[in-house]
């Protein structure tokens, strides 16, 4: 009888040993983004990593990135890049791909051409390939439909789904003109402009955006030190979770399906 008691007690311990672990067990996937300074400014792929913590998938980002690089310096290894090779051999889940900010615009066969080849090669790889949408610069904020409208059509040809960063930096700019998501250049993501565009990664590959996000993110150095990625105001964390929250929603572009 004290048998039988004592292998229930174990029977029940285990359950819920493995009923907790798998709460706990995450799914994972391996990120790449191929772009430039709109990817790599202010850490937005760490930032991506970070941010997915707090949900079911943990996402590892790699990124191939040079300033001011355009798809055909990816495609032609220019800048130093390596970008077919990383998409080729990297085993990633998922590659992400961004366009030069203008690129759409000034260049748009182009754009569509090379958006094609590397879309390909992603697929070929057995990667999924996503879209990046990128955001009009601050002193010409009506570029932004021609820029969404061009990504659109490409990832029409691609059979490939779109992350709205545009779109969701054009919605927080309605609703708050004065809030800092650019650096005083007027083109790049300020750190606060990285937080929103790293959520509507998370919120597209992870299928949630946290329910609180801290204000801040540290990450410890090589030499053992606590660094500063990320501060900002709780107020401002907020609004970007409710600016990606609503944008992946209301705009969430799949091509199957249009």
């Amino acid at each position: 009888m004290k048998l039988f008691k004592y292998l229930s007690i174990i029977i029940i311990y285990f359950t819920i040993f493995n009923e907790c672990f798998a709460q706990v067990k995450k799914d994972s996937l391996r990120v790449l983004f191929v772009g430039n300074s709109y990817t790599f400014i202010s850490n937005m792929p760490h930032l991506v990593s970070l941010i997915s913590e707090s949900t079911n998938v943990k996402l590892v980002t790699f990124k191939s990135t040079a300033g001011g690089a355009t798809l055909s310096d990816h495609w032609n290894g220019k800048k130093g890049l390596k970008s077919k090779n990383a998409i080729s051999n990297g085993k990633y889940d998922i590659v992400v791909i961004q366009g030069h900010s203008m690129e759409t615009i000034e260049k748009k066969d182009e754009f569509l051409k090379y958006s094609k080849k590397l879309c390909d090669l992603a697929k070929a790889s057995g990667a999924k390939p996503y879209l990046y949408v990128t955001w009009a610069r601050q002193k010409v904020p009506q570029y932004q439909e021609v820029i969404t409208e061009t990504y659109k059509q490409a990832s029409i040809q691609n059979d490939c789904e779109l992350i709205m960063v545009g779109e969701a930096w054009k919605l927080a700019r309605e609703l708050r003109p004065d809030i800092p998501l650019f650096m005083l250049d007027g083109t790049h993501q300020s750190d606060l402009g990285a937080f929103l565009t790293a959520l509507m990664f998370v919120g597209n590959f992870s299928g949630e955006i946290p329910e609180k996000c801290p204000a801040g993110y540290e990450i410890v150095d090589t030499n053992g030190e606590q660094v500063i990625l990320f501060w900002e105001n709780d107020l401002d964390v907020v609004f970007c979770q409710k600016i990606a929250s609503e944008v992946i929603k209301s705009t969430k572009y799949k091509t199957v399906t249009n």
